[in-house]
Protein backbone atom coordinates (compact mmCIF):
# COMPACT_ATOMS: atom_id res chain seq x y z
CA UNK A 1 0.00 0.00 0.00
CA UNK A 2 1.91 3.42 -1.38
CA UNK A 3 1.75 6.11 1.05
CA UNK A 4 -0.94 8.44 -0.39
CA UNK A 5 -3.16 5.25 -0.20
CA UNK A 6 -2.20 4.68 3.22
CA UNK A 7 -3.40 7.89 4.53
CA UNK A 8 -6.51 7.75 2.90
CA UNK A 9 -6.86 4.81 4.28
CA UNK A 10 -5.96 6.25 8.09
CA UNK A 11 -8.44 8.93 7.92
CA UNK A 12 -11.22 6.50 6.64
CA UNK A 13 -10.71 5.08 10.12
CA UNK A 14 -11.78 7.91 12.16
CA UNK A 15 -15.08 7.83 10.59
CA UNK A 16 -15.80 4.71 12.46
CA UNK A 17 -16.86 6.54 15.78
CA UNK A 18 -19.08 9.40 14.02
CA UNK A 19 -22.11 7.59 14.95
CA UNK A 20 -21.26 7.96 19.04
CA UNK A 21 -20.31 11.53 18.70
CA UNK A 22 -22.49 13.92 20.85
CA UNK A 23 -24.00 16.53 19.25
CA UNK A 24 -23.13 19.95 20.99
CA UNK A 25 -25.72 22.55 20.76
CA UNK A 26 -22.77 25.34 20.20
CA UNK A 27 -21.24 23.71 17.65
CA UNK A 28 -22.91 23.18 14.24
CA UNK A 29 -23.41 19.21 13.49
CA UNK A 30 -21.83 18.12 10.77
CA UNK A 31 -22.17 14.14 11.06
CA UNK A 32 -24.00 13.75 8.11
CA UNK A 33 -21.56 15.58 5.62
CA UNK A 34 -18.55 13.48 7.52
CA UNK A 35 -21.35 10.30 6.66
CA UNK A 36 -21.29 11.74 2.93
CA UNK A 37 -17.35 11.98 2.64
CA UNK A 38 -17.06 8.65 4.29
CA UNK A 39 -19.67 6.94 1.29
CA UNK A 40 -17.49 8.57 -1.26
CA UNK A 41 -20.10 11.50 -1.66
CA UNK A 42 -17.07 13.89 -1.19
CA UNK A 43 -18.32 16.31 -3.77
CA UNK A 44 -21.43 16.88 -2.55
CA UNK A 45 -20.26 17.47 1.26
CA UNK A 46 -17.43 19.85 -0.30
CA UNK A 47 -20.54 21.97 -2.14
CA UNK A 48 -22.08 22.63 1.93
CA UNK A 49 -18.49 23.82 3.05
CA UNK A 50 -18.71 27.52 1.67
CA UNK A 51 -21.71 28.21 3.29
CA UNK A 52 -21.18 26.99 6.02
CA UNK A 53 -17.90 28.90 6.29
CA UNK A 54 -19.88 31.97 5.90
CA UNK A 55 -22.42 31.35 7.87
CA UNK A 56 -20.26 29.77 10.91
CA UNK A 57 -16.64 31.45 10.39
CA UNK A 58 -15.48 30.37 13.57
CA UNK A 59 -17.04 27.35 14.27
CA UNK A 60 -14.63 24.54 15.35
CA UNK A 61 -17.00 21.55 13.38
CA UNK A 62 -16.86 23.54 10.47
CA UNK A 63 -13.16 24.22 10.44
CA UNK A 64 -12.82 20.07 10.97
CA UNK A 65 -14.81 19.29 8.04
CA UNK A 66 -12.80 21.89 5.58
CA UNK A 67 -9.68 19.74 7.34
CA UNK A 68 -11.46 16.28 5.82
CA UNK A 69 -12.26 18.00 3.21
CA UNK A 70 -8.56 19.65 2.52
CA UNK A 71 -6.50 17.55 0.02
CA UNK A 72 -3.20 19.26 0.79
CA UNK A 73 -2.03 17.35 3.88
CA UNK A 74 0.14 19.89 5.36
CA UNK A 75 -2.68 22.54 4.67
CA UNK A 76 -4.79 19.86 6.88
CA UNK A 77 -2.54 19.57 9.54
CA UNK A 78 -2.72 23.60 10.10
CA UNK A 79 -6.57 23.30 10.12
CA UNK A 80 -6.52 20.67 12.82
CA UNK A 81 -3.71 22.07 14.61
CA UNK A 82 -5.65 25.76 14.48
CA UNK A 83 -8.72 23.25 16.54
CA UNK A 84 -6.63 22.38 18.97
CA UNK A 85 -4.67 24.99 20.11
CA UNK A 86 -7.71 27.45 20.08
CA UNK A 87 -10.60 25.38 20.55
CA UNK A 88 -9.37 22.53 22.90
CA UNK A 89 -12.69 21.46 24.48
CA UNK A 90 -14.29 20.94 20.78
CA UNK A 91 -16.14 17.23 20.13
CA UNK A 92 -13.69 16.97 17.25
CA UNK A 93 -10.25 17.85 19.15
CA UNK A 94 -9.46 14.55 19.69
CA UNK A 95 -10.55 13.96 16.20
CA UNK A 96 -8.01 16.37 15.29
CA UNK A 97 -5.31 15.18 17.16
CA UNK A 98 -5.61 11.34 15.66
CA UNK A 99 -5.49 12.86 12.55
CA UNK A 100 -2.20 15.60 13.23
CA UNK A 101 -0.60 11.96 14.30
CA UNK A 102 -2.18 9.92 11.26
CA UNK A 103 -0.66 12.57 8.95
CA UNK A 104 2.65 12.05 10.40
CA UNK A 105 2.58 8.59 10.89
CA UNK A 106 2.01 7.84 6.98
CA UNK A 107 4.76 10.28 6.11
CA UNK A 108 7.27 7.90 8.80
CA UNK A 109 7.95 10.32 10.65
CA UNK A 110 6.71 8.07 13.91
CA UNK A 111 8.86 10.28 16.85
CA UNK A 112 6.60 13.44 15.91
CA UNK A 113 3.57 11.10 15.55
CA UNK A 114 4.17 9.17 19.21
CA UNK A 115 4.12 12.80 20.68
CA UNK A 116 0.63 13.39 19.29
CA UNK A 117 -0.37 10.17 20.98
CA UNK A 118 0.85 10.65 24.06
CA UNK A 119 -0.78 14.50 23.73
CA UNK A 120 -4.17 12.33 22.55
CA UNK A 121 -3.70 10.08 25.71
CA UNK A 122 -2.98 13.21 28.21
CA UNK A 123 -5.63 15.69 27.11
CA UNK A 124 -8.39 13.01 25.90
CA UNK A 125 -7.94 9.58 27.77
CA UNK A 126 -11.50 8.94 26.52
CA UNK A 127 -10.69 9.33 23.12
CA UNK A 128 -12.15 6.08 20.93
CA UNK A 129 -9.08 7.09 18.41
CA UNK A 130 -6.33 6.13 20.86
CA UNK A 131 -7.22 2.39 20.52
CA UNK A 132 -7.20 2.63 16.83
CA UNK A 133 -3.66 4.53 17.12
CA UNK A 134 -2.20 1.89 19.44
CA UNK A 135 -3.35 -1.28 17.35
CA UNK A 136 -1.48 0.69 14.43
CA UNK A 137 1.27 0.96 16.07
CA UNK A 138 1.71 -2.44 17.28
CA UNK A 139 0.88 -3.74 13.81
CA UNK A 140 3.79 -1.70 12.37
CA UNK A 141 6.33 -2.72 14.95
CA UNK A 142 5.56 -6.00 16.15
CA UNK A 143 7.12 -9.04 13.77
CA UNK A 144 4.64 -11.56 12.23
CA UNK A 145 6.87 -14.02 14.06
CA UNK A 146 7.13 -12.24 16.73
CA UNK A 147 5.07 -14.44 19.41
CA UNK A 148 7.12 -17.40 18.01
CA UNK A 149 11.05 -16.44 18.36
CA UNK A 150 12.51 -13.28 19.49
CA UNK A 151 14.18 -10.38 17.61
CA UNK A 152 17.85 -11.01 16.32
CA UNK A 153 19.77 -8.92 18.51
CA UNK A 154 20.97 -6.53 15.59
CA UNK A 155 17.03 -5.38 15.49
CA UNK A 156 18.27 -3.21 19.15
CA UNK A 157 21.05 -1.74 17.35
CA UNK A 158 20.40 2.09 17.77
CA UNK A 159 18.71 4.48 15.17
CA UNK A 160 21.56 6.78 13.73
CA UNK A 161 20.10 10.20 12.89
CA UNK A 162 22.29 12.01 10.23
CA UNK A 163 20.30 14.66 9.48
CA UNK A 164 18.52 18.00 11.03
CA UNK A 165 16.54 20.71 10.07
CA UNK A 166 18.29 24.53 10.96
CA UNK A 167 15.21 26.58 11.81
CA UNK A 168 16.69 29.84 12.72
CA UNK A 169 20.02 31.51 14.21
CA UNK A 170 19.82 34.52 16.74
CA UNK A 171 22.26 36.75 18.58
CA UNK A 172 19.76 37.06 21.61
CA UNK A 173 19.24 33.58 23.37
CA UNK A 174 15.57 34.14 24.48
CA UNK A 175 14.55 34.78 20.36
CA UNK A 176 16.11 30.87 20.06
CA UNK A 177 14.31 29.65 23.33
CA UNK A 178 11.09 31.24 21.95
CA UNK A 179 11.37 28.62 18.74
CA UNK A 180 12.53 26.38 20.54
CA UNK A 181 9.68 26.01 23.01
CA UNK A 182 7.08 26.83 19.40
CA UNK A 183 8.52 23.62 18.25
CA UNK A 184 8.34 21.49 21.06
CA UNK A 185 4.56 22.54 22.14
CA UNK A 186 3.50 21.62 18.91
CA UNK A 187 5.66 18.05 19.00
CA UNK A 188 8.84 18.56 17.57
CA UNK A 189 12.05 17.51 18.64
CA UNK A 190 14.40 20.82 18.99
CA UNK A 191 17.68 21.62 20.20
CA UNK A 192 19.53 24.77 20.61
CA UNK A 193 23.85 25.32 19.59
CA UNK A 194 25.60 28.28 20.07
CA UNK A 195 28.16 28.82 16.91
CA UNK A 196 30.84 31.84 16.80
CA UNK A 197 31.13 33.16 13.54
CA UNK A 198 33.44 36.09 12.79
CA UNK A 199 33.32 36.82 16.69
CA UNK A 200 30.09 37.15 16.99
CA UNK A 201 27.92 34.00 19.06
CA UNK A 202 24.63 32.91 17.19
CA UNK A 203 22.68 31.06 19.22
CA UNK A 204 21.12 27.90 16.07
CA UNK A 205 18.11 26.54 16.60
CA UNK A 206 17.25 22.98 15.17
CA UNK A 207 14.31 20.68 15.09
CA UNK A 208 13.85 17.03 14.33
CA UNK A 209 16.43 13.87 13.83
CA UNK A 210 16.26 12.11 10.97
CA UNK A 211 17.72 9.08 9.61
CA UNK A 212 18.04 10.15 5.61
CA UNK A 213 18.02 13.35 3.82
CA UNK A 214 14.92 12.54 2.29
CA UNK A 215 12.83 12.17 5.71
CA UNK A 216 14.00 15.38 6.49
CA UNK A 217 13.01 17.21 3.34
CA UNK A 218 9.63 15.87 3.85
CA UNK A 219 9.54 17.16 7.99
CA UNK A 220 11.03 20.47 6.27
CA UNK A 221 7.98 21.51 4.00
CA UNK A 222 5.12 20.81 7.00
CA UNK A 223 7.37 22.78 9.27
CA UNK A 224 7.98 25.66 6.69
CA UNK A 225 4.21 25.65 6.37
CA UNK A 226 2.99 25.51 10.01
CA UNK A 227 5.55 28.07 11.41
CA UNK A 228 5.95 29.97 8.27
CA UNK A 229 9.35 30.18 8.55
CA UNK A 230 12.09 29.11 5.48
CA UNK A 231 14.17 26.19 7.26
CA UNK A 232 17.18 24.60 5.57
CA UNK A 233 18.46 20.65 5.68
CA UNK A 234 21.73 19.74 7.33
CA UNK A 235 23.66 17.23 8.62
CA UNK A 236 24.20 16.45 12.59
CA UNK A 237 27.60 17.03 13.48
CA UNK A 238 29.34 14.05 15.09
Amino acid sequence: MNMEKQFKFLFLLSFIFISSINVFSQEVNIVPYLKQIDNGQKVKALSHLAELKDDYPDDPSVMFLEGVLTENGQDAVAIYTEIINEYPNSKYADAAVFRIYSYYYALGLYGTANSFLNRLKKDYPKSPYIKIAEQRTETTTMPLSAKKKPLPPKSKNKIIYNYTIQAGAFTISANAGHLKTRFENAGFYSTIKDKNVAGTIFHVVYVGKFETEESAKKALNIIDKQFNLQTRVTTISK
